[in-house]
């Protein structure tokens, strides 16, 4: 049982991190108007938030541009648009996957560019391109973190490998991310066991981005939290692909640090949040996500089927239990 100081006091090392234009964007292809990212920001510069994530840095010869909107690709010009110089303590920060992205070219020196934080998306058996994808953003001047993404079907043996090489690096923070949303507080306290060993050993940061396919996500971020990570993922609302994520109300609710304040988080929900749903834009725990939670599946088919409008979820269930 976690103690109770763990949950009450707040600890100075604790960033939080809006996901809400990346992770958000899965769900309606990155269009996200100005308007809107300019409210995201200037609502996480009052929340207190952080960091703010763009979207992703894409490869453009990999995804059509006519296809996406801008944040799928994250242009440096059209970050400043938003931010201008970001006299802020908010900093700015941009995803880019490995063998999906073009970073030896479309990541500049960070020296001129808006871009703080480069967070490097894995899957265990791409880890040497992370390290180097690492090790380059490092050297143009960027904070560096990584997602190694799926972990829920890793082997513990591998996952310790994998931060071994990874403890190497310059890398500053290492995440936890429940892919799938399948993954329950008992073996996220194992888990960020595992990382945390790895952050004493090696002087890193440990990171949790949670999925909600069981509604867990913000059950599996306060447990990480209680475990010692300090860098915690959140969208406005939980909006993000398939069930969402950890929604940024509830946690900074959560959190005790006086500087994060849920009330601008509250008034952009109902501002702006409220009208993509109102325009059909659909995101959040049902069913569907459930059953692939339930059976640590990659969430794409649950997708398919809410796109499609299907309601037969008996039949759905059968599928995707024959997949298994």
């Amino acid at each position: 049982m976690k103690e109770l100081s763990k949950l009450m006091e707040y600890r100075e090392s604790v960033r939080v991190v809006d996901a809400t234009l990346r992770d958000g964007g899965l769900v309606n292809d990155f269009y996200f108007t100005d308007e809107f990212a300019r409210a995201v920001y200037e609502t996480n510069i009052r929340a207190g938030v952080d960091y703010m994530e763009f979207g992703y840095k894409a490869s453009r010869e990999m995804f059509d541009e006519s296809k996406f909107g801008k944040w799928k690709f994250c242009k440096d010009e059209d970050i400043r648009a938003i931010v201008g110089d970001n006299d802020t303590n908010l900093k700015i920060s941009v995803m880019a996957d490995v063998g999906r992205c073009d970073y030896k070219t479309d990541i500049i020196n960070r020296s001129e560019s808006p871009i703080d934080l480069i967070r490097v998306a894995t899957y265990l058996n791409t880890i040497p391109g992370a390290i180097d994808m690492i090790e380059d953003a490092h050297a143009k001047g960027y904070e560096t973190s990584c997602n190694i993404m799926a972990i829920s079907n890793a082997q513990e043996s591998d996952l310790v490998v994998a931060l071994d090489l990874l403890g190497r690096t310059p890398v500053d923070v290492c995440y936890i991310v429940d892919s799938y949303g399948a993954l329950y507080p008992e073996q996220i306290a194992r888990i960020a066991d595992v990382y945390m060993n790895f952050a004493a050993k090696y002087g890193k940061k440990v990171g949790i981005h949670a999925h909600n396919n069981q509604q867990l996500a913000f059950a599996n971020t306060i447990e990480a939290v209680g475990d010692g990570a300090d860098w915690l993922d959140g969208t406005y609302a939980g909006m993000g692909r398939g069930a969402g994520n950890c929604a940024m109300e509830l946690l900074l609710g959560f959190l005790r640090n006086p500087k994060y304040k849920e009330y601008p988080a509250i008034q952009f929900v109902d501002q702006y949040i409220s009208q993509l749903k109102k325009e059909g834009i659909v995101w959040g725990y049902d069913l569907q996500y459930l059953m692939t939670g339930l059976l640590n599946q990659h969430p794409r088919t649950a997708i398919a089927f809410t796109k499609a409008g299907r309601t037969d979820y008996a039949e759905f269930y059968r599928e995707v239990v024959a997949q298994d």
